[in-house]
């Protein structure tokens, strides 16, 4: 009888401490009290993909009046080492994560959830007063190589002069994407590299440069009026961009949900959700509601390719 007294004593203060924090360790007095649909947690995202993040956020928020999630929008690097450092459950990103990083985090005896969410248009932005607009895979790589500095070097008889290449932070995944993806791992050396702090900045930058090109998230793009996303931002232009040797309107294309799905837009990049929350509260819920059907509704409606979702492809024929 003492015996069994003992164990139920010894189980019930372990029901009543076991909450855990990202660290599977004991909960700390200040420690977490989220549940998969309350409580308020901070989740981390690069910063290029915040508009998205915002509306996904918003939406389960909604869904879920008692939960509260308070995003850090910061660089790919920070958000990496945050996630070894469970210093956060849930990050947002342009790549999943390496062998080495998984092993690291399972000597912290953490099992991370890796998982894509969907697609992102990485786009090519101009200033409204320029007019060229169509581009070739091969002349992106030739300038930002420092291949090709000039703009007549890409458009022959330019008098704009040096091309200034904008990109939002010199360690976000927009960057990375670009080594990693279109320079086959090679450095970027064109010698005119602008690093502005957010996406909102390269926007403005590239609005009052009329020599620059900025490299942004397709999602930062989206004209919120035009409810069939075919239309972006009007105070710049977005370049549209071939695979063939010699880019024409007729064989070159923006980030349209359409040409990110068929293949016809060259520059693609896949989003993950990386959870890593033993105690499966808050950060996984959310991480895992925007893999769900609601989620994903939200991330196609954005104007972005939801990674689950069946769709079709139709050719309308108007007559006149």
């Amino acid at each position: 009888m003492k015996r069994t007294i003992f164990y139920s004593t010894f189980v019930g203060l372990i029901l009543l401490t076991g909450i855990f924090s990202c660290s599977g360790e004991k909960k700390p007095v200040n420690g977490r009290t989220d549940t998969p649909t309350s409580g308020t947690i901070q989740f981390v995202s690069d910063e290029s993909f915040s508009p998205i993040m915002e509306e996904l956020k918003n939406q389960f928020e909604f869904i879920y009046p008692n939960a509260h999630l308070e995003p850090l929008y910061t660089d790919e690097i920070t958000g990496l080492q945050m996630i070894k450092d469970l210093k956060t459950c849930l990050f947002i990103t342009s790549r999943p994560l390496l062998d080495s990083e998984v092993s690291y985090l399972k000597t912290k005896r953490q099992l991370p959830q890796v998982f894509p969410i969907g697609y992102d248009g990485l786009a090519l932005i101009v200033n409204k007063q320029n007019n060229d607009t169509c581009i070739t895979v091969k002349d992106v790589k030739r300038v930002l190589s420092g291949q090709a500095q000039k703009w007549s070097d890409v458009v022959p008889g330019s008098t704009r002069g040096d091309i200034e290449v904008v990109f939002d932070n010199k360690q976000s995944a927009t960057l990375h994407y670009v080594v990693d993806s279109i320079l086959d791992g090679k450095p970027i050396n064109s010698p005119n590299i602008v690093a502005a702090k957010t996406s909102k900045e390269v926007i403005d930058y590239v609005d009052k440069t009329p020599n620059a090109i900025g490299v942004i998230g397709s999602n930062w793009l989206n004209d919120k009026r035009d409810t069939t996303n075919t239309t972006f931002k009007k105070n710049i232009h977005v370049m549209s961009v071939t695979v063939k040797d010699k880019a024409t309107p007729m064989n070159s294309w923006k980030p349209y949900q359409a040409y990110l799905l068929d293949g016809r837009y060259p520059f693609v990049r896949t989003l993950y959700a990386i959870v890593v929350d033993p105690q499966k509260g808050l950060p996984n819920s959310f991480g895992n509601w925007i893999a769900g059907p609601k989620g994903q509704l939200i991330i196609f409606k954005s104007g972005l390719l939801p990674y689950r979702g069946d769709i079709m492809i139709r050719t309308v024929k108007v007559k006149r």
